[in-house]
């Protein structure tokens, strides 16, 4: 029975996965998707990880669920993971499957923009009256700059995974793309505002042998938009 491995995104938990889950199991595979450290009912590290250490739990866990060879998919954070990972272990990798993989810090429009209002509002926020405001506009401010990640670090007050964020958010993966010679499967939203549609096609160019699906309408969490398109593009792949 095949094996396929699933790396959840930012913030979010393996439970997200389950309709995706469902479906390929249903089609006779053995899907694992577990929560990563400091992520759903995993406890955070004792420390501030970086994706080598993230590379490093997923090889342990592999060893531990006793799986020489497996497919690998990963999704937003998880797909920049499975990214590193594949490029460090490519003798355990049958296939690669890329969700919108984070590789990238986007500085768009609206990054500059937040950085500008952060610190208008740091002056303004620290005046009494409008102290009362201040976790809502901070809300405001995260949703402005596309990091809502960062905000649920925020509201959770977790320390280690505020570093680790700050660790693995700024790491450039352009420069492992052109390693990976494992037959890969990337997959995007056509509507995607979290990571660039544009994105998908240098991964494209940079992964020889590659194949590009892009789905009409889909937005960033195309495992919760539209599991069963996902499956079937992940099934098509693997059995091609």
């Amino acid at each position: 029975m095949e094996t396929i491995l699933i790396l959840h995104g930012w913030g979010s938990r393996a439970e997200n996965w389950n309709r995706v889950k469902e479906l390929l199991e249903n089609r006779g595979y053995n899907v694992l998707a577990p929560d990563m450290p400091g992520f759903g009912k995993n406890p955070p590290p004792q420390r501030p990880w970086t994706t080598e250490d993230y590379s490093e739990w997923v090889k342990d866990f592999c060893e531990k669920q006793n799986f020489s060879q497996f497919f690998l998919l990963g999704h937003s954070f998880g797909g920049g993971l499975a990214v590193k990972f594949a490029s460090r272990f490519p003798e355990k990798i049958k296939g690669l499957i890329l969700v919108a993989p984070k590789i990238r810090r986007q500085k768009n429009y609206r990054y500059c923009l937040g950085l500008i209002s952060a610190k208008l509002g740091k002056i303004i926020f620290s005046i009494p009256i409008f102290s009362f405001f201040r976790p809502l506009a901070r809300r405001v401010l995260y949703a402005v700059i596309g990091t809502r990640d960062y905000y649920k670090l925020e509201i959770q007050k977790a320390v280690i995974m505020k570093e680790t964020f700050k660790e693995i958010v700024g790491e450039e993966l352009i420069s492992y793309l052109p390693r990976i010679k494992t037959p890969t499967l990337i997959v995007w939203g056509e509507k995607d505002d979290m990571t660039p549609v544009k994105d998908a096609h240098l991964i494209n160019k940079m992964i020889k042998g590659s194949k590009l699906e892009v789905i009409k309408k889909g937005e960033h969490a195309l495992n919760l938009q539209f599991p069963e398109i996902l499956a079937e593009k992940i099934l098509n792949f693997i059995n091609d």
